[in-house]
């Protein structure tokens, strides 16, 4: 349905946007004005610890500072609650106490040919309910009792059961009055091409409604009883009311507690997702398929910012999960992707549920890994890598996938990200060839200059340690942020350019990865990564950590460890602190290193005024002391101020990263 633009600003005049968002979040005193319509609160789409989202009344729109979060009234909606955009005007429409207008004539006719459709589904569902519960249900419900399935759950999720007969459900629904065409129309009933009788879809199978955002019955799954029996799972076919490549199973139940909780969990299978739900675990949908559609990537988000895809830790459970990956890419966004949580020993949830309980599937739930290290596990698991020509093969594998993704800075992110690890493990490689089973040699694993040290090696093969200069540590952590956080080299990539770096490794290193970072389109990983030396590939595992070098030197895991020496250095990232936090950690490193670049500059000034100062020196001398002076402030307010922030972190729970 298509709405006039003046009804739309009529609702919106009608209805304050923060008393729409006020019911989602807790207004900050601090910084909110309601007398200028000026509302702040941490975002209700991303986790944060200080307010960054913004509520303009007078304009009626949102935006977060933080993940980039915005829209007006109906947008709130259809982001927080799943809606879309006609139930959200709709809503809104009641609560502002302004009449819709009638939809036009053929909307009008495709309405109530869906409501009356609708209306077939749910005499079916209570066909089935009805037969379940009767004697020719007894196979059903002993399946549902092994199954272990409660009469609560049973009630709530309306299980029913179709009879082994041919056309059982056709005769109820036409004593019903339901005409035959719209039986067929509603997926309930085939009618064969070649002229004989039509039958009932669904025979001899537990069947389980599947229901659209407001609850209504649209659709059947059923599942068979005979062991034997093919398919195992039969869905409704496509109608006007069912569209299995955009439904999700038990998302209008899941919605609200998915919002809450900042949560959802996507399992394969309806019965898996049921069984969750049973457990306590309401969070939870699942696919109507093994395959992904963009339209449900789409919807999911709109339960979560990061569902975790939980599917059987099996052969087939994992092809699922890399066919899905495939799917989600194109439509990554800034603030959303996906985590994948394979389950052990080929289990699926229920079973799972069963072993363990509730807080061992969490506890499952809880390591799923990120997207990206998913899609670099499942590249590099069937890569061979003994030919410049396979590097290049596994480099455009992954060139090809990121290409697919359509937004440009989740691009850049991925592809700076991709270069890193490729060119870490490609050295690694190499390193391990050049130096196989050498005491004492770089790869062999022996020697180790201590947790603040770079180690290298002269043409003589002595160990060299490197300098310490004042400034060590946070030249080390700028390097340690850079490739663990890419997005943040390469959206300050100028800066940390421009930097003046005490540690002559630490400018190497920084000259190298900005090249990484910026040099995409002229040169490929397989080409340059032999031009970078050993002090690079040393610092680069230095601030990974060993796990990272042992990681990449068994050609398994992530590539890039744990981040254990930055961890070290850094004790707040293993709080899994929010992202702006760290972008404002990572920007006060480099302030710090400006101003002392700004005490550097004032001194030369100074000394050279000792030997002639005029005019030109005085006033280069006054606007340098000036600027020292603001920058010092700024320094002094960033730092107690980040803190704070972090003392209330370290108080905070941990969150899984």
């Amino acid at each position: 349905m298509r709405f006039d633009t003046r009804l739309l600003d009529e609702i919106k005049a009608r209805i304050s946007l923060s008393d729409i968002v006020g019911r989602r979040v807790s207004w900050d005193r601090r910084k909110t004005q309601p007398g200028k319509g000026d509302f702040w609160a941490c975002c209700p789409f991303h986790q944060e610890k200080s307010p960054s989202f913004h509520v303009d009344d007078r304009r009626g729109r949102y935006k977060c500072f933080g993940c980039g979060a915005s829209g007006d009234h109906f947008r709130f909606l259809t982001d927080t609650e799943g809606l879309s955009f006609p139930e959200a005007v709709e809503r809104l429409a009641g609560q502002a106490g302004v009449a819709l207008p009638a939809p036009d004539p053929q909307a009008a006719r495709q309405e109530k040919k869906r409501a009356g459709l609708a209306d077939v589904c749910e005499m079916a569902a209570r066909f089935f309910q009805t037969e379940l519960a009767g004697p020719r249900g007894e196979a059903a419900r002993a399946y549902v009792q092994k199954r272990q399935l409660q009469p609560a759950t049973l009630s709530e999720f309306r299980f029913g059961f179709a009879p082994d007969s041919r056309d059982a459900l056709k005769k109820h629904l036409a004593a019903q009055g339901v005409d035959e065409p719209v039986m067929v129309e509603a997926g309930l009933v085939i009618r064969p091409e070649d002229g004989r009788p039509s039958y009932d879809r669904f025979r001899g199978r537990l069947m389980i409604p599947i229901h659209d955002d407001r609850g209504r019955v649209i659709a059947f799954g059923g599942r068979t009883l005979d062991p034997d029996g093919q398919p195992k799972y039969l869905n409704s076919p496509e109608t006007p009311l069912f569209h299995k490549g955009t439904m999700l199973f038990n998302a209008h139940r899941a919605r609200e507690p998915a919002f809450k909780l900042g949560q959802a969990v996507v399992v394969e299978g309806y019965l898996d997702a049921i069984a969750l739900w049973q457990a306590g675990i309401r969070h939870v949908v699942a696919t109507l398929g093994t395959a992904f559609t963009e339209e449900q990537v789409l919807r999911l988000w709109k339960l979560a910012p990061e569902p975790v895809v939980c599917f059987d830790g099996d052969a087939a459970g994992i092809a699922a999960a890399h066919r899905a990956i495939d799917r989600i890419f194109p439509v990554l966004k800034s603030g959303y992707s996906f985590q994948f949580s394979f389950l052990p020993d080929g289990q699926d949830p229920d079973d799972l549920v069963k072993a363990r309980g509730v807080t061992g599937f969490l506890e499952e739930v809880a390591k799923a890994q990120p997207l990206s290290e998913a899609v670099w596990d499942r590249e590099i698991s069937a890569a061979n890598l003994d030919t410049p020509e396979r590097k290049a093969a596994l480099e455009k594998r992954f060139e090809d996938l990121i290409g697919t993704i359509r937004d440009e800075r989740v691009r850049r992110r991925y592809q700076l990200d991709l270069r890193l690890k490729l060119s870490n493990l490609f050295y690694e490689q190499a390193r391990r060839r050049r130096f196989a089973g050498a005491p004492g040699q770089p790869g062999s694993g022996g020697g180790s200059g201590g947790p603040n040290a770079i180690v290298t090696t002269d043409p003589g093969g002595r160990i060299l340690s490197a300098p310490q200069g004042p400034m060590f540590g946070t030249e080390r952590m700028i390097c340690g942020l850079c490739v663990r956080f890419p997005h943040l080299l390469d959206r300050h990539i100028e800066r940390v350019a421009r930097l003046g770096f005490s540690d002559p490794l630490h400018a190497r290193f920084r000259d190298a990865i900005c090249r990484v970072a910026s040099d995409f389109d002229n040169l490929s990983v397989s080409d340059f990564y032999e031009t970078l030396d050993d002090t690079f590939y040393q610092l680069l595992g230095e601030v990974m950590g060993e796990a990272g070098a042992d990681e990449a030197r068994a050609g398994t895991g992530t590539g890039l460890g744990s981040f254990s020496e930055l961890a070290q250095r850094f004790p707040l990232l293993r709080k899994g602190p929010p992202e702006d936090f760290i972008e404002a950690v990572f920007l006060h490193f480099l302030d710090s290193l400006e101003l002392i670049a700004l005490e550097q500059d004032l001194k030369q000034e100074l000394d050279a005024a000792e030997i002639e100062l005029d005019e030109g020196s005085w006033n280069r001398i006054r606007g340098l002391t000036q600027d020292l002076a603001r920058r010092r402030e700024e320094c002094a307010r960033e730092e107690a101020e980040l803190a704070e922030r972090a003392r209330k972190l370290r108080a905070a729970p941990a969150v899984a990263s």
